[in-house]
C-alpha cells in the first residue's frame, strides 16, 4: 500500500536528483521498496576475470547479507545463477531467480549451505553493463522479514521499471575501474587449486561436472547441458567422489568452495 498519493513517483524523483552523488544507492533503495515492496537491495560490480565488489547493501533482517563480504565474495558467487546469467552476456533487464535457476537449485549445496541462510524468499536481479568488461547487478528480494515472495503485480512492475533502473545505474556508475580481463574460468581455477593445495587431480570434464552439481543442476540437466548421457554423468559423479575421497554433495561443497577463491580485481566507485 502506498503511504501517500504518488509516493512511487516522489521516490523516483528523489533517486533522479541523487544520481551521481553518494546518496544515490540509498535513494534508489527507497524507490525500489516503494515500487515493488522489496525487503532488501544489494548492488554488485563484476569485473571480467575478477571477484565482485559490494557497492551497496541494505536489509532490515541482518541475516540477509551476513556472509556476503566473506562466503559469497570469496567464491560462492561463482555458483550463483544470477552471476552465471550475467557472465553469459544476457541482455540488460530484470530477471527473476526462480526463472533462471537450475532445476535442482533448491537441493544444491549452494542453496543449502549459503543461500538458505540469507532467508531470501524471492529475488529479482536488474542486469546491466556500464562499460566493456564490467557487469553490474542490482538485486532486490523478499526475505524473512516479510516471509513471502513477490506478488504477480510486483514482478510485472520489475519488468516495467527495468529500463528506468538500468538507465539510472548506467548514469551513476559509468566508469567502474578495470579494463576487460580474461582470466581462467571457474573450472580451470578449481582444477588448478585442487591439484596445488590438495593433490587432487580432476580432468577438465570432471571439474565441469562438479561445478554444475554445486550450482544445482540435476543429472538430467547436466547431461543435456554437456551433451552427455545421464549414465555418463553418473559415472563422472562417482569418479569425482572417489578422487576427492568423499561420499556426499555436502562434502563436495565443503571441499570445493575454498578453491573457488580468486585474486581480487576491485572496481572503484565515484
Amino acid at each position: 500500500m502506498r503511504s501517500e498519493p504518488f509516493s512511487v513517483e516522489q521516490k523516483l524523483a528523489a533517486a533522479i536528483r541523487a544520481n551521481g552523488t553518494g546518496d544515490f544507492p540509498a535513494a534508489l533503495f527507497d524507490y525500489l521498496v516503494e515500487a515493488t515492496e522489496a525487503d532488501n537491495l544489494v548492488i554488485l560490480a563484476f569485473p571480467r576475470g575478477g571477484a565482485p565488489q559490494v557497492l551497496f547493501h541494505k536489509a532490515e533482517d541482518q541475516r540477509v547479507f551476513a556472509q556476503i563480504e566473506t562466503t559469497y565474495v570469496d567464491g560462492a558467487y561463482l555458483l550463483d545463477p544470477i552471476y552465471e546469467l550475467q557472465r553469459s552476456g544476457a541482455p540488460p533487464g530484470a530477471y527473476r531467480l526462480l526463472d533462471i535457476a537450475p532445476d535442482a537449485f533448491h537441493r544444491s549445496r549452494y542453496f543449502q549451505e549459503y543461500y538458505r541462510q540469507t532467508t531470501i524468499q524471492d529475488e529479482v536481479a536488474f542486469l546491466l553493463y556500464p562499460r566493456p568488461g564490467v557487469g553490474l547487478t542490482l538485486c532486490i528480494a523478499r526475505d524473512g522479514s516479510s516471509g513471502r515472495p513477490f506478488s504477480p503485480r510486483a514482478l510485472e512492475t520489475c519488468q516495467r521499471i527495468a529500463p528506468v533502473v538500468v538507465a539510472l545505474a548506467e548514469k551513476h556508475w559509468p566508469d567502474l575501474a578495470g579494463e576487460p580481463q580474461e582470466g581462467p574460468d571457474a573450472v580451470a581455477r578449481m582444477t588448478r587449486a585442487l591439484e596445488r593445495d590438495r593433490g587432487i587431480v580432476l580432468s577438465a570434464r570432471q571439474s565441469e561436472v562438479a561445478l554444475l552439481i554445486l550450482r544445482g543442476h540435476s543429472t538430467a540437466s547436466i547431461a543435456q547441458r554437456l551433451g552427455l548421457s545421464p549414465l555418463t554423468v553418473k559415472v563422472f559423479r562417482r569418479q569425482i567422489y572417489q578422487r576427492c575421497a568423499i561420499s556426499s554433495q555436502a562434502e563436495l561443497f565443503a571441499l570445493m568452495i575454498p578453491h573457488l577463491d580468486i585474486a581480487r580485481t576491485s572496481p572503484t566507485k565515484p
